[in-house]
């Protein structure tokens, strides 16, 4: 049986987001939350971008909120996802 973890969630979110789907990202974002695995910069920086690149600005803003309240540090991809996101609604 495979064992969930951190790795195995950004794995498959960053998946979704090569493969264009940012519901099923945000899905995995969620199942990770209710399994108590903690999420780190790479499964939310993918979830971002694959907001982002859906042109679903709130959602990416929403994950942005939520690693700019933790304790991960941000980086240029996070930014970039939020700056882009932002960008698109305009």
């Amino acid at each position: 049986m495979v064992e969930f973890d951190t790795i195995t969630f950004s794995a498959a979110i960053s998946a979704c987001e090569k493969g264009g789907k940012w519901e099923n990202a945000l899905h995995f974002v969620r199942v990770m939350a209710e399994s108590d695995v903690k999420s780190d910069l790479i499964s939310c920086s993918a979830a971002m971008s694959a907001c982002e690149k859906a042109g679903k600005w709130e959602q990416t803003l929403q994950l942005f909120h939520v690693l700019a309240h933790s304790k991960v540090e941000l980086n240029t991809i996070a930014f970039s996802a939020a700056i882009s996101a932002c960008d698109k609604e305009i």
